[in-house]
């Protein structure tokens, strides 16, 4: 027995454990150096107390858990017979979180950024993680040479101010891109495909050329499209690599691709176990056409016509499937698609996030499902472009993710506020305003609830506007809009018909969408227009028409709208009907009419074709057509020929004065192409042809010349999306014209607003 204990002792003796600490209790926990943390609160973090045997390993817990606190800068626990001494060091407290050097990104914005705020203890192990944050968020606004310095300046208190000192560093450009396995297509195609671009001195207004590894993502993606577009169906990205230069100036960028083959489409087929739906009937929705070249964008434009199509059917649930069979060795790719009864899902929640200001029913009456419909994925992307034809949003993401049952499923929207409101001072110059100001205070989502306010003041040499507008796009919460126009203009006609012409009115509107691309509105309309200061050469019918005219008049308009993109449309047409109807009151009455219709035809790359043909034709109800309610063409309106430069006129008056016509018609073909500059500087070149007529007048007089004889001009335009705002040259010659024509070669516009 005395051995077994003699040789234990020997093994407490060997581990180092005092043999006055075997089996010994911990009788008191003293703490040393607590200013603002109670003693009880530190004992309470550690694992070891007052009664507990004295356990190494829980000690050594204890010190760990003290740290883990983030209170105290050191700690240390000192042991002696039944009493444990905690001395500790406690973190200081931030009195206050400054930022020095920082010009590019604001205070308010780094203080979000940073965990790390006033009132809260201090930690070097938080500041360093607010550091990197900093960092981050500064090579995500392309800054990657940025540093930051952490400085702490001790007070009293055991307080400190934390001040970080950064030094922000040049924008990180992209100082090359290199392109590795491209057989087919040049360094420059690929370049132009591709969002990030390399640096220049003419990029100075874009961030196209900071580099962006979001934006690197995004280019992978748009090669694979590009070239999945081209043909080629086993193109890949192997790699995109980033290189910073030591001095951490600038990235080389290089792609490393595999091109493979050129396919073209074999054997297409339909296949459909849906008794409503034929494969005959379905086969001119198919744009893939065997012998073509591969496209997958033309695969996926078929599938979203297919789904469409049966949808108005009666077949919300519907699984379109494309089989791809690839033929290597002919390179040819077989596609069938395949149309079943997909599986039953609905619409259980849809989620909006992300909206700071806008209310959320605005972007939800933009929906074309609701909660409880079926799922329909070509809706689903519908929904997404008319929220983002709102032009609310920088950005719309829209995702789906399993609902509370197999059969549900739940839409989430996250979007990105952009600032919708916006005070312009514009100024500029063209060929027939001369220079003109402008000042408009505008807001297209007024209060968040989607509606649009402007008030706007325009003067120029010629021309002198005022206008105040509202829209009420959902108008009693139907999908109804309405809105009113007030305005009063005066112009200066004295060099085209030797008057001036002043016009105070209001516009009341509506409008309604009879089908997702058919809009029908109605307008009321009360105007007076008053032509004075009329020359003493003037034509003797301008002289008659001298005085005040009262109009009420009701119209509408109907609109069938297939563009891509109203603003910039490259594909598609649209076709619009407008008649007006004077003479509810008043002291004019008329029936105005005019038809016009545009398509839009992608030749090749950014090649536009266009045709614009238009049709107008006025005619009083018991009286002549008033001077002002005429049509006049020329000008931006007919390229070639100067404003009011053709049509009936007065050849025994002073100016020849422009006596407007009751009835036009025009054509316009127009090819517009890149001019092999760069595309940051958004210059786009154009060819065209005008050719129309303009005509009848209700009375006559010894000079008045009237007939129908048709007009032509050809022409080149240059058009500059620049950062000062839109500039447009038009070269233009009249290839056919009257004698008494006034024609105008050259033609400029510029503006600006900031």
């Amino acid at each position: 027995m005395r051995a077994l204990i003699f040789r234990a002792l020997v093994v407490l003796v060997a581990a180092g454990l005092p043999l006055h600490a075997w089996a010994e209790t911990i009788e008191r926990v003293t703490v040393e150096g607590s200013q603002r943390i109670e003693t009880e609160t530190i004992r309470s973090y550690m694992t070891i107390h007052v009664g507990d045997q004295y356990d190494p390993e829980k000690v050594d817990n204890s010190l760990k858990a003290l740290f883990a606190t983030g209170l105290f800068g050191d700690v240390s626990i000192a042991h002696d017979p039944g009493v444990l001494t905690v001395r500790v060091a406690e973190n200081p407290i931030i009195n206050q979180v400054a930022f020095e050097g920082n010009r590019k990104i604001g205070a308010d914005t780094l203080k979000k950024e940073v965990q790390l705020q006033p009132r809260m203890v201090f930690s070097r192990a938080r500041v360093q993680s607010d550091v990197q944050r900093i960092i981050e968020l500064y090579r995500r606004s392309g800054r990657f040479a940025a540093t930051v310095e952490p400085k702490i300046i001790k007070l009293s208190q055991n307080r400190v101010n934390l001040v970080f000192e950064i030094s922000e560093g040049d924008v990180t450009k992209v100082r090359g891109i290199e392109f590795i396995g491209n057989k087919h297509y040049s360094d420059s195609q690929l370049a132009s495909v591709i969002a990030t671009k390399q640096a220049h001195w003419w990029r100075f207004f874009s961030g196209a050329d900071t580099y962006d590894p979001d934006r690197l993502t995004y280019d992978r993606e748009a090669l694979r499209r590009f070239y999945l577009s081209e043909g080629y169906a086993d193109f890949r990205v192997v790699s995109a690599v980033a290189d910073l230069t030591r001095d951490r100036r600038a990235f080389y960028i290089t792609f490393t691709i595999e091109e493979g083959n050129r396919y073209k489409f074999g054997e297409v087929k339909i296949k459909t176990a849906l008794k409503q739906l034929h494969a005959k009937a379905l086969a001119p929705l198919v744009e893939t056409k065997t012998g073509t070249t591969f496209n997958a964008d033309q695969i996926n434009k078929t599938v979203d016509a297919l789904t469409y199509a049966a949808g108005e059917a009666g077949y919300a649930f519907v699984d379109i499937r494309p089989e791809i069979h690839r033929d290597r060795k002919a390179r040819k790719v077989d596609i069938t698609y395949d149309i079943v009864e997909g599986p039953r899902v609905y619409v259980e929640r849809i989620n909006i996030s992300g909206n700071v200001r806008t209310r959320e029913y605005v972007i939800r009456r933009e929906f074309r499902l609701a909660e409880g419909d079926a799922f329909n994925t070509a809706k689903l992307d519908r929904s997404k472009e008319r929220i983002n034809a709102l032009g609310f949003f920088n950005k719309v993401d829209v995702s789906q993710e399993q609902g509370s049952a197999p059969d549900r499923t739940v839409v989430n929207v996250e979007v990105e506020e952009k600032s919708t409101g916006e005070f312009s001072l514009g100024a500029g110059f063209s060929t027939s305003d001369a220079v003109l100001g402008e000042i408009s205070i505008t807001e297209r989502n007024l209060l968040g609830r989607g509606q649009y306010a402007r008030i706007g003041l325009l003067a120029s040499f010629r021309r002198q506007e005022i206008d105040l507008s509202f829209t009420e796009p959902y108008f009693l919460g139907r999908h109804q809009s309405a809105g009113f126009d007030v305005y009063r203009t005066r112009t200066d006609f004295q060099d085209e018909s030797s008057f001036d012409s002043s016009t105070t009115g209001i516009t009341l509107r509506t409008g309604v969408p009879l089908s997702e691309h058919l809009t029908l509105s109605g307008r009321y309309t009360l105007r007076n227009d008053r032509i004075s200061n009329v020359d003493h050469g003037a034509s003797i019918l301008i002289k008659e028409a001298q005085g005040s005219e009262l109009t009420s008049s009701v119209g509408y308009r109907l609109s069938y709208d297939r563009r891509d993109d109203p603003t910039r449309p490259t594909k598609g047409f649209d076709v619009d009907l407008h008649q007006d109807f004077a003479g509810a009151g008043g002291s004019v009455r008329y029936i105005r009419s005019e038809v016009s219709y545009e398509s839009y035809y992608p030749i090749t790359g950014n090649v536009i074709a266009s045709l614009r043909l238009s049709d107008g034709y006025i005619f009083g109800l018991g009286q002549d057509v008033h001077i002002t309610d005429r049509f006049f063409r020329g000008g931006s309106s007919f390229r070639g020929f100067d404003i009011a430069g053709i049509g009936p006129r007065d050849l025994n008056s002073k100016h020849n004065d422009a006596l407007g016509g009751n009835a036009y018609y025009q054509g316009t073909a127009e090819i517009s192409f890149p001019l092999g500059l760069p595309k940051e500087f958004g210059i786009l070149g154009s060819v065209f042809t005008d050719v129309g007529s303009l005509w009848d007048i209700d009375r006559t007089a010894p000079g008045v010349v009237d007939d129908k004889s048709v007009r032509a001009s050809v022409g080149v335009g240059i058009f500059w999306e620049s950062p000062f705002g839109p500039v447009r040259v038009d070269f233009a010659k009249a290839v056919k014209k009257e004698r008494y024509d006034d024609t105008q070669f050259f033609r400029f516009n510029v503006g600006t607003r900031f």
